[in-house]
């Protein structure tokens, strides 16, 4: 087949995109009250400040803001995880990052599935979070034996999903019957089922051992548990979400309240108790409930070297020795003036960032820039003389802590749980069949095109990082 003939993976990862909101909006109505209320927001926002909309009009990133999502899966078996990164791949979408949440008492380690070029994150940047069950932690050795033999025998993708990975793959593409079909395949994967696949009794057992352990094993398979719209002010957000009559988590996970925004911030509203059904031992469905679903909001901040991701993460662990956020929210003001006090110590402007060695950054000729030839000077001369641009680099990914907090806020005021630490990175890439890519050498390799792109005008040895 021309390759010419087949439907681009930007396209189609747009096309699931759209059809996986569609399919959470009539699952979940919350979540389609949610995305008007960000809209509503955002429109606010970009009125109000004509800076930020200035800035993400000359970085083509206004377009994309109603477009974005991100959604969050949760698989049981490394054939899974493998098939589910093939899968990814048709869409453009390729794992970056390595999370171990066992720290904060969850059984699973994770990576992000999203599109890494420029081009492909401005077309349709969707992210989905996926994380693998870590059976190795259920401590009962019956239960986990159990939990491994329901896991082996349900299959998550339809055959003809699988026919048509296997399509793409060896044909380079999908021509466009073959992608719509594709996104209709896929999207079952992802689609709510109300009936267990595990009786009510080992559900409570599974339950008991951890909710989230429940959630992955009693399942045909992962339906999407939560799509998260980005906003331009989630603080903003936060507060009207009861005036929708939507009860919002006790904080917002992750940074303070910034003029420059840093990293990732999060909230969500409660997960819905939802009407299951349970196989009986005679053969008879019981009636049950589980909760697990839920909506989130995330606002986006510049991407951090590693320098300043360990300033962040210095400070917010100084934040959490001074104040431990409820998980009711008794405290929550408490946490929330201790967070904005500690982070004082993180500058708040762009160029204070960028300077210290903080964030990421791309730089651009300016029209003046453009038209002066000949000249070499070092970056911060070009700065101020108006002959280079520099604007923040999106943070694309997540944050081990927050999405830990927002799992646990909706999995029930109980559900923290201890786990021993146990990173194990070898062991996800060797389930998820490669290596993920490393988040900071992926930033810095695009701060360093923009660079180059000045050359010219800049003295790259003096900019050199």
């Amino acid at each position: 087949m021309n390759a010419n003939s087949h439907v681009s993976a930007d396209k189609i990862r747009a096309d699931f995109s759209a059809a996986m909101s569609a399919m959470y909006r009539n699952e979940v109505p919350a979540y389609g009250t949610l995305m008007s209320l960000v809209a509503e927001v955002n429109a606010e926002t970009l009125a109000a400040d004509p800076i930020l909309k200035g800035r993400l009009e000359a970085t083509d990133t206004l377009e994309r803001i109603s477009e974005e999502r991100h959604g969050a899966i949760r698989l049981g078996t490394p054939g899974e995880l493998s098939m589910m990164r093939r899968v990814f791949a048709v869409m453009g979408m390729f794992p970056v990052g390595y999370y171990d949440l066992s720290t904060a008492g969850v059984p699973v380690h994770s990576t992000a599935f999203r599109p890494v070029g420029a081009e492909s994150l401005s077309r349709n940047p969707f992210r989905v979070f996926t994380s693998l069950l870590r059976l190795d932690l259920i401590a009962d050795e019956k239960l986990r034996e159990e939990a491994a033999d329901v896991l082996a025998a349900r299959k998550i993708f339809t055959d003809e999903a699988v026919r048509l990975v296997e399509k793409a793959e060896r044909d380079g593409g999908l021509g466009e019957a073959h992608a719509a079909r594709f996104v209709t395949e896929v999207l079952e994967t992802f689609r709510w089922h109300d009936q267990a696949i595990v009786s009510a009794g080992m559900y409570k057992r599974l339950h008991d051992a951890h909710r989230l352990i429940a959630d992955v094993v009693s399942f045909k398979g992962p339906h999407i548990n939560h799509l998260t719209p980005r906003t331009l002010d989630i603080d903003k957000v936060q507060a009207r979400m009861p005036e929708e009559g939507i009860a919002p988590k006790a904080v917002v996970e992750g940074p303070p309240t910034r003029t420059c925004p840093i990293l990732l911030r999060q909230t969500s509203f409660k997960a819905l108790e939802e009407a299951v059904s349970f196989i009986g031992a005679d053969g008879a469905w019981q009636q049950g409930s589980h909760t697990a679903r839920f909506g989130e909001i995330e606002q986006r901040g510049v991407a951090l070297t590693p320098k300043g991701r360990a300033l962040y993460d210095r400070l917010l662990t100084e934040t959490r020795a001074r104040v431990r956020p409820a998980a009711d929210g008794s405290n929550a003001a408490e946490y929330e003036a201790a967070l904005a006090d500690v982070f004082k110590a993180f500058p708040d402007d762009w160029d204070g960032i960028r300077k210290a060695g903080l964030g990421y950054f791309t730089y651009c000729l300016t029209e003046k820039g453009k038209s002066v030839t000949g000249r070499n000077a070092d970056l911060e001369t070009a700065i101020e003389a108006g002959l280079i641009r520099f604007d923040p680099i999106v943070y694309e990914d997540f944050l081990p802590v927050s999405a830990a907090g927002i799992f646990q806020s909706n999995l029930g005021d109980d559900a923290t749980q201890d786990f021993v630490a146990s990173p194990n990175q070898v062991m996800f890439e060797r389930d998820l069949g490669s290596a993920v890519l490393d988040e900071f050498a992926h930033y810095a390799a695009i701060q360093r095109a923009s660079l180059e792109m000045c050359l010219g005008i800049v003295n790259m040895a003096a900019a050199a990082e």
